[in-house]
């Protein structure tokens, strides 16, 4: 790769630890790759004789073969951890599980666990590099990462002014607290969106408006990030039903047809189609649902090759 700068931190352990020329160096090199991945010949033998651990602690579909793509197309040696089959179930501790894996000669760890502070834990205890695949309602930098990538290209360039609302399930969403710090060290304006219950009361304390009519934020955006509503990490009920959060809340053709302007409709997946978004919407010209997927590709590239090259 052309670029020879390098990251300021050894880890990815969250868009809160990272300073902006990290966030910055990270996506431009993201371009790089994009390019790679749209050749003939995918791969690039940047991390040969690199060997990577994906450890998922948690399910995951699109992160999971994200992270393994990037891995292969780069070159490394990959080893995939499922906690399900694993001896986690048997009692074994995480430190435990990882100093076994590490002992088989691992430079680095892409983990997704359910404890906040998991990544921290392991990155003050092992000698390895750590990326954050998702903890618990924490952070998920790389799904932030490639949402900013997105939107960059989508608005064709840099993100500073630009209006950026989050929808949805703020509460219980790692993805929120990402964008958030990631956007608005790309200098945009960030506000929330969704029913009082599932809005944080310190989430304004992070330099984010806070709003509950989705109209409203809708007319102010230029690009709307919509999350899904996660019932599985819901101990009690944050609203009457699903089909009442969908009647106030659900970003509809309906609504964006009122508006006198275009914007931009992104999702982290996987959709709740009908719920907090209507399959008309996630389907249509305005979303870059897809796109977002494959620039997972690249921004995660980017980052493992960057960590790489650190060392």
């Amino acid at each position: 790769m052309s670029s020879v700068q390098q990251l300021s931190v050894p880890h990815v352990l969250g868009i809160k630890y990272l300073a902006t020329s990290d966030v910055e160096l990270i996506l431009e090199t993201a371009k790089e790759f994009k390019e790679v991945i749209n050749r003939p010949i995918k791969k690039v033998p940047s991390l040969r004789d690199v060997t990577i651990a994906n450890l998922f602690f948690e399910n995951s579909t699109r992160t999971r073969i994200s992270f393994e793509l990037a891995e292969k197309r780069l070159g490394a040696d990959v080893v995939n951890f499922s906690a399900a089959s694993s001896s986690v179930k048997k009692g074994e501790t995480l430190l435990d599980t990882v100093n076994n894996i590490l002992s088989m000669k691992v430079d680095m760890v892409v983990m997704r666990h359910p404890a906040p502070g998991a990544h921290h834990f392991l990155s003050q205890n092992i000698d390895a590099n750590i990326v954050n695949a998702g903890d618990g309602t924490h952070e998920h930098p790389t799904q932030a990462l490639l949402d900013a990538f997105s939107m960059q290209e989508a608005v064709g360039g840099s993100l500073r002014g630009k209006k950026v609302c989050i929808f949805g399930d703020i509460t219980h969403s790692r993805v929120a607290l990402s964008n958030i710090y990631c956007l608005q060290k790309l200098g945009a304006h960030v506000r929330v969106c969704g029913p009082p219950t599932l809005i944080p009361k310190h989430i304004g304390a992070l330099g984010a408006d806070v709003s509950y009519d989705v109209d409203d934020s809708l007319a102010w955006c230029d690009i709307a990030n919509v999350l899904r509503i996660q019932l599985e990490r819901q101990e009690m009920k944050y609203f009457p039903s699903l089909r009442e959060y969908s009647r106030y809340f659900s970003i509809t053709m309906d609504r964006l047809n009122k508006l006198d302007k275009e914007i931009v409709i992104m999702h982290p997946g996987p959709i709740n189609r009908g719920v907090e978004i209507s399959s008309a919407v996630a389907d249509s010209e305005h979303s870059i649902i897809l796109q977002q997927v494959e620039n997972g590709v690249a921004v995660r590239m980017a980052v493992l090759y960057l960590l790489a090259v650190r060392k």
